[in-house]
């Protein structure tokens, strides 16, 4: 068998496995969403070995999609830090075997304190499913390893079942995109929805001209401005219009004859797209891609210019 075909096996077996898993769901899925949802405490996610490295990203997803958790160890946890626990918390054990020992000495201690508790193992007759109150089952038949000893479908199974938790979550919430930036001000995503035009607009020697200025005047003020276009503004500043360096290559092309008589109140196209200064940059990307433009003119509220954001400014 060539590498290629080992890979697409692999692809084969854990998608098979993936798909099956829709078919293990019970109601206890939907009651866990309803107690995560219900809870004044956090979801703390335990487990051992590739279960724990599978937590842990489990915990980070939902973390960042507004369901407060952290990952705990077990054996951290049984040597001390317990104490992280509180009697509002819920807590999701995951054991693909489900008889983890390291995960099962949580268990007297979870019910002495009545913490809720869910478990996620690929066993629904096991030791640690048999003592929680809700159990996800992620059981496979095959793993991708041709030894059937390292987790691979399984741990992609525990990890589906873990993004399944973390999407229902977000629906049921109604958890925007906007909440999702508040987690994530470093990133793009975060950028664009959080902060706003006048971020990162050009502010200063706008390329403005007047409705009767010349093309030789329009075309040194396009150049010097580097914006690809100038603003066509009346007498008393406010803004009538916009000439984009396309408009004076057609202008060039179809009226070849009198192309050095024109004036901007010739070739500007009227109302163009604007947006205040608090729009955010996600607002105007979407300004952009709807209207096709590559800029969008920020004013104020006398519908004077004061910026132009590009396309490139949006980091996108």
């Amino acid at each position: 068998m060539s590498i290629k075909n080992i890979a697409k096996e692999v692809f084969e077996i854990e998608s098979k496995e993936i798909s099956n898993l829709s078919s293990l769901l019970t109601s206890d899925f939907e009651s866990s969403i309803n107690i995560i949802i219900e809870s004044k405490g956090k979801l703390i996610i335990s487990g051992m070995g590739k279960s724990g490295i599978i937590g842990k990203k489990i915990a980070a997803t939902l973390a960042s999609t507004g369901t407060p958790s952290f990952f705990l160890h077990p054996g951290e946890a049984y040597h001390g830090d317990l104490g992280m626990i509180e009697k509002e918390d819920i807590v999701l054990l995951i054991s693909n075997s489900g008889e983890t020992d390291e995960v099962l000495k949580l268990i007297p201690f979870l019910k002495s304190q009545n913490n809720n508790t869910i478990s996620m193992t690929g066993n629904p007759n096991s030791t640690l499913a048999k003592n929680t109150h809700y159990h996800l089952n992620v059981s496979v038949k095959f793993e991708a390893c041709p030894l059937q000893l390292a987790p691979t479908s399984s741990t992609t199974a525990a990890m589906v079942m873990g993004d399944a938790l973390a999407v229902a979550l977000m629906k049921v919430k109604n958890f925007k995109d906007v909440n999702f930036a508040k987690f994530h001000p470093g990133g793009s995503l975060g950028r664009r929805l959080l902060q706003t035009v006048d971020n990162v607009m050009k502010k200063d020697n706008l390329p403005v001209v007047l409705l009767t200025d010349s093309i030789k005047d329009i075309i040194h003020v396009i150049t010097k401005g580097k914006c690809g276009l100038v603003a066509v503004e009346d007498k008393d500043k406010k803004l009538i219009g916009v000439i984009s360096d396309g408009d004076i290559r057609r202008a060039m092309e179809t009226n070849e004859a009198g192309f050095f008589n024109l004036i901007a109140a010739n070739l500007m196209t009227k109302n163009p797209k604007t947006a205040p200064h608090d729009t955010s940059l996600v607002s105007a990307s979407k300004i952009m891609n709807q209207e096709k433009i590559s800029s969008v003119l920020v004013i104020d509220h006398k519908h004077t210019l004061i910026g132009i954001v590009q396309l490139f400014d949006l980091g996108i």
